[in-house]
């Protein structure tokens, strides 16, 4: 995956789906709807982050979601995410690699923590695990959700 060269590298989770490409994206655009009408939504303000709302068809570029722009989206290949708060600056990218069986789902995460505050922030997000936790979630949900289908 093309790192995103502006920002350090925090860490990379992915999944396998026994599906193709266009599932998994279906998908992945419903979970933004999702996001942005839930949690992300009050999440946003409390921590200043820009974009604050959601905006424009989900996970098409210029689009907004609480805390990410949607900055390129290639519809089954690739989606970059930039965003900012307080205290970091960051980029969730997501990659889809269609294979032999199905298709590699992967999220990278790009993010800088200015500062004390930016430091005591990442150790509050990335330092215990929270983040993993929460990326890794949202992959395993899109993979159930698609092997499950409609419905």
């Amino acid at each position: 995956m093309a790192p995103v060269t502006d920002l350090p590298f925090v860490d990379e989770r992915r999944v396998h789906i026994a599906a193709p490409a266009e599932a998994v994206w279906a998908e992945l655009v419903e979970q933004a709807r999702r996001i942005g009408g839930g949690g992300a939504a009050w999440y946003a303000p409390l921590v200043g982050a820009e974009p604050r709302t959601a905006s424009g068809p989900p996970l098409t570029e210029g689009a907004t979601l609480p805390g990410f722009a949607v900055v390129e989206a290639d519809p089954g290949r690739r989606l970059l995410l930039r965003g900012r708060h307080r205290f970091s600056r960051y980029a969730l990218t997501v990659t889809l690699t269609s294979g032999v069986g199905g298709t590699d789902l992967a999220a990278r995460t790009d993010a800088a923590f200015p500062g004390a505050t930016g430091w005591c922030y990442r150790q509050l997000v990335i330092g215990s695990g929270a983040h993993a936790v929460l990326v890794g979630r949202l992959l395993r949900t899109i993979r159930d959700r698609v092997l499950r289908g409609p419905g």
